[in-house]
């Protein structure tokens, strides 16, 4: 969940993440329609996450109790990068202490792995080449400030589109699947 201009902090509540007086928390509550619900909870269906440590802390306050919304959240594993936590009372968590431990675990054979939030574990992803697709709900405003999903550190790389719809409130919901490298040409060629 992004603005238009990159921000993905704090998109579920006004509590989710006040750091650097982030003011906008729950900005995408207003934004919701059939269609959002009905992404949502197709993305909501069992999978493996890839979390940091502040995504995972959320998460760790709120979905235990909450699995109602979520069923598969508690059963999914959580493999969570952490220098500074080594254990959990939630169920299916594993911390990983490196970059190394992801690339080992992204070469498994096991589920596709599903990053939400986790503005700087995006970010050290996106450099090092190691995100095979994007599924972006780029929301229709302008927040100033705030964790940007981009950054000028990302690994040079082309995306080609594979699934997009417009909701009624104007969110672009886009799916995008790693092309290859980047190609440069003339333009009017």
């Amino acid at each position: 969940m992004i603005s238009l201009d990159g921000v993905m902090q704090a998109p579920g509540g006004p509590e989710e993440d006040r750091s650097g007086d982030f003011q906008y928390g729950g900005w995408t509550a207003p934004l919701g329609d059939d269609l959002y619900g009905q992404v949502v909870k197709k993305e909501l269906e069992p999978a493996e996450y890839l979390l940091g440590r502040k995504t995972f802390e959320i998460w760790e306050a709120y979905w235990p109790s909450h699995s109602d919304f979520w069923p598969g959240i508690n059963s999914g594993m959580k493999y969570v990068l952490s220098n500074s936590r080594i254990e959990s009372h939630w169920q299916n968590t594993r911390f990983l202490k490196s970059l190394e431990n992801i690339q080992q675990l992204k070469n498994t054979n096991g589920s596709d792995l599903h990053v939400w939030g986790s503005s700087e574990l995006v970010k050290l992803l996106l450099k090092h080449n190691l995100v095979d697709e994007l599924r972006l709900k780029i929301h229709p405003l302008l927040l100033g400030n705030g964790k940007k999903l981009f950054d000028n550190q990302a690994y040079p790389a082309t995306f080609e589109p594979i699934d997009q719809v417009t909701t009624s409130k104007g969110v672009i919901i886009a799916t995008y699947r790693k092309a290859g490298k980047v190609k440069t040409g003339q333009s009017g060629e």
